[in-house]
């Protein structure tokens, strides 16, 4: 997953000032009347094959029967949409901020938390009972709905079957299995074949967070404010997880998402437990084709409340309380909220799986792919999600991963867990103060 930089930290204090005194200006264009409604719905979004595709395909399904609304949609790197947000939210005034935007689910709380009147409820916009209920949390805060949600990070493990057969185990071998199962299988491929089971950048520590996730755990406690580090069982088993990879030499060290993409398309990594969202990257290598399966993730081997679901990253679309808030809420409704349709060409055009339920009975659904052997690779995705774990991320998920990406090297080192574990605690609970 590409790596993302931490959230800008402003005071509290004036993050509460500032909500209460929001200039509800907008340089949106095309005003119909003199109570500042307009006739276009600016949308700020990154990655222009993804989430910029996504909402266009939405925007063309909407154009059929609303012709007198314009889409305006605007691409931005994902830090800047986070800077600027932050900079025109803390400042009092929201001149020159899009309609809707698009915000990661782990960053959701951070905004909604710190300006609680910069966003608009779509309580009444959409069925929150139609969307995966490990979404409704990070969206929603106060007793609000606030974001619609859009993608799911649901995760699986994608392997190389036939490093697998080479190693004498089968795609059977490898369901409802732990994670030391999966270090052992990985161990025997390493062994018979020489390729590295797995590629991780050091930096990044979401596969921490895909195995906490699965036990229900966070870095945070559930009021999305409090450091859940020291007496944290399961994010101590999956650190502990993460060392016996490391010492296993199983693992092909990457330091940027093109040496990640590369590990794989190249056959010098057999396996990658990660989101869906890197089916198109998997897939890029035509030469692989037939040669890849998708399997359920592992769980932690000693937690009983661990499940063979998590997820990695996703986002959510949000409205903020500005002139054409009305409009822009409609559209979202009538498109990401309730459109089956779109949900299939989301997943036929772009390979992108939504969280809404009602989608999973359409044929883009349900269809075979060829170069995973024939597997109804979306129709698995979509029942892991359903049994996604809902945690509280909170407003201080990049925070406290910074130091635990320290702390992480000191282990590797030779320092304690439990003293590992005690030090970030106390790091995070000086630094969230």
């Amino acid at each position: 997953m590409k790596k993302l930089l931490p959230l800008l930290v402003v005071c509290i204090m004036i993050f509460t000032a500032c909500s209460s005194n929001t200039d509800n200006t907008n340089n949106n264009t095309g005003t119909d009347n003199a109570a500042g409604e307009t006739s276009k719905v600016t949308v700020w979004a990154w990655d222009p094959n993804f989430n910029i595709k996504a909402m266009n395909l939405a925007k063309d399904a909407y154009a059929a029967d609303h012709s007198d609304v314009t889409i305006d949609i605007i691409e931005n790197a994902q830090n800047d949409i986070v800077q600027k947000l932050n900079t025109g939210l803390s400042s009092g005034t929201t001149k020159g901020l899009p309609n809707i935007v698009l915000i990661e689910d782990y960053r959701a709380q951070s905004f909604l938390q710190a300006y609680p009147d910069a966003f608009y409820p779509l309580t009444d916009s959409f069925k929150t009972e139609d969307f995966a209920d490990y979404k409704i949390g990070p969206t929603s805060f106060d007793g609000k709905q606030y974001g619609l949600p859009f993608d799911s990070g649901v995760t699986g493990v994608y392997v190389r079957t036939d490093y697998l057969e080479q190693a004498g185990y089968t795609v059977a071998d490898m369901q409802d299995i732990t994670w030391d199962k999966y270090i052992e299988i990985g161990k025997a491929v390493k062994e018979k074949t020489g390729k590295y089971w797995i590629s991780l950048d050091p930096n990044d520590l979401g596969i921490i967070r895909v195995m906490a996730q699965s036990a229900g755990s966070w870095y945070l406690k559930e009021d999305g404010k409090t450091a859940d580090i020291a007496g944290n069982v399961a994010l101590k088993e999956a650190m502990e997880t993460y060392k016996k990879m490391m010492d296993a030499n199983i693992v092909k060290i990457h330091a940027d998402w093109s040496q990640f993409v590369a590990n794989y398309n190249n056959g010098d990594a057999a396996s990658v437990p990660t989101g869906n969202w890197f089916t198109p990257s998997i897939t890029a290598a035509a030469d692989q084709s037939g040669k890849w399966a998708i399997v359920p993730l592992p769980k932690l081997t000693n937690n009983d409340k661990s499940v063979h679901a998590s997820n990695l990253g996703g986002s959510s679309w949000y409205v903020l309380n500005v002139p054409g808030k009305e409009k822009a809420a409609e559209f979202l409704g009538a498109t990401f909220g309730s459109n089956v349709d779109l949900y299939q060409k989301l997943v036929t055009e772009i390979g992108a799986i939504g969280t809404y339920k009602p989608a999973a009975e359409g044929e883009a659904y349900k269809a075979a792919n060829e170069f995973f052997g024939g597997q109804h690779i979306v129709t698995d995705f979509a029942a892991w999600t359903a049994q996604i774990p809902n945690v509280n991320y909170g407003m201080h998920t990049y925070a406290v991963e910074d130091i635990m990406v320290v702390e992480m090297q000191n282990y590797l080192n030779g320092k304690a867990i439990d003293q590992v574990l005690a030090d970030a605690q106390k790091q995070a609970d000086s630094q969230l103060k």
